[in-house]
């Protein structure tokens, strides 16, 4: 018997480290996209550049009482899994047919970013309140995995 972690636990892992650079107040994401066991790109939540993080200044969601999973729009961070494919696109990195890893399940937002990043797997550890998203992957044959740590 080996303790070596399989591919979808290493990435995992990976992710949760990625997490660690959050400045969410509410959740610390981490995502990792990688293709053929090697990492394409990384993206944690955080305000876009050049704008203050929620650490510095409060969280808007908190300040009006947002229920997690709704009004994604109502909030300063940029997604991890959306920090990711935009990292990847901004250095010329191709998605196609990759798998992301996220400490949390996506959300319907980044559900649609990840299925036109053309990103053929999800794998995730815990679930969110966003049911629309899961039904977006189905429809769009991205499979998805839950691995709970």
């Amino acid at each position: 018997m080996t303790d070596r972690p399989s591919v979808d636990e290493y990435f995992l892992e990976i992710a949760t480290v990625v997490a660690k650079r959050s400045t969410c107040l509410r959740n610390k994401v981490g995502a990792v996209i990688a293709r053929d066991k090697r990492i394409l790109s990384t993206g944690y939540n955080g305000a876009p550049r050049n704008m203050q993080h929620c650490l510095d200044i409060g969280c808007i969601r908190e300040q009006n009482n947002i229920e997690s999973g709704t009004r994604h729009e109502k909030c300063r961070a940029v997604h991890a899994e959306q920090n990711a494919i935009l990292q990847a696109a901004l250095h010329g990195v191709s998605t196609d047919s990759a798998t992301i890893y996220c400490t949390h399940q996506p959300c319907i937002l980044c559900a649609k970013m990840i299925i036109n990043a053309n990103i053929k797997r999800v794998v995730y550890i815990q679930p969110y309140p966003d049911t629309d998203a899961l039904s977006f992957f189905s429809d769009a044959g991205v499979e998805v995995v839950i691995m709970p740590f």
